[in-house]
């Protein structure tokens, strides 16, 4: 038996590895990853690495064990068939007889496009047979703190998203969560809708990066079709960038403002806040 994590060596799953090697010894952790000289330092402690593509179904046969606990991340490239890319794992997974098999998922609030892909596999996952976990993940802190460059650039927090709120929390978080299905008891069948303990406008985070850096950052708000032409303009896909902005009017809605404490209770510990993921970016 072991734990699986697809797509360890992303964002996300490298915080999932890590803190699992702080619970259980690293020969009962798999990590399965595409290339694997971007895990020459997972090998190196001691994690079991599996090699498999999700655009190449066959690479996951026999990949999995009965018992295994598996955590499905989803995959992130934009215009891939990413339903396909799903399936081709829950599909290996159950024939295999896991566990456990746990999805990234988006929360189920959002009606934005990029929910759609997250809706179809929930479908495939719930009706596979095999024992699951939907972890409704909400937007991470990183997504506006790692992209702080034009912000300082322009003094300026740029968005589509009026006066609507956020619940984000740190990607630390939300691997905190998985760890604690992936290594619990009595998460079979369950659905967390994951989210940060507390909801901020983006006047708010302008006002937060006005106070770490001295300087006057403002708050933007703009329209979907200008936010589209500030992203297109900047070089981002056009199919991107209409992600992006449908997000943006999610938040709005309130779509990205639910806290209901299912991230902090399955972590054991209140979600990273707001200010300490801006002081972290500044500081790098």
């Amino acid at each position: 038996m072991s734990i699986v994590v697809t797509g360890a060596t992303g964002h996300l799953g490298r915080h999932v590895i890590g803190q699992l090697l702080e619970k259980v010894p690293a020969d009962q952790v798999t990590a399965v990853v595409r290339n694997p000289e971007k895990a020459a330092d997972l090998a190196a402690r001691g994690v079991r690495i599996a090699v498999a593509d999700y655009d190449a179904p066959e690479t996951f046969d026999g990949l999995f064990t009965t018992g295994d606990k598996v955590l499905l991340i989803s995959g992130s490239e934009v215009g891939k068939d990413r339903v396909g890319q799903h399936k081709a794992v829950i599909d290996a997974a159950a024939a295999a007889g896991v566990a456990l098999l746990a999805y990234t998922s988006a929360p189920g609030t959002l009606t934005a496009a990029l929910a759609d892909d997250h809706r179809a596999t929930e479908e495939i996952l719930t009706s596979s047979g095999a024992p699951y976990v939907l972890l409704r993940n909400g937007w991470y802190h990183e997504n506006y703190t790692e992209n702080l460059a034009p912000v300082l650039a322009h003094d300026a927090v740029v968005a589509a998203a009026g006066a609507g709120r956020v619940a984000s929390a740190a990607r630390a978080d939300y691997a905190a969560a998985a760890v604690a299905v992936l290594t619990g008891e009595g998460h079979e069948n369950r659905t967390y809708e994951l989210s940060g303990d507390e909801a901020w406008s983006f006047a708010e985070y302008a006002a937060e990066l006005t106070r770490q850096t001295g300087r006057e950052i403002a708050y933007n708000a703009v329209s979907g079709e200008v936010l589209t032409g500030i992203l297109t303009g900047a070089g981002v896909p056009e199919a991107f960038a209409s992600v992006l902005v449908g997000v943006d009017a999610s938040i709005e809605k309130g779509e990205l403002a639910v806290t209901s404490g299912d991230l902090s209770r399955l972590a054991g510990r209140p979600t990273t806040p707001l200010a300490e993921a801006v002081a972290d970016a500044l500081k790098s």
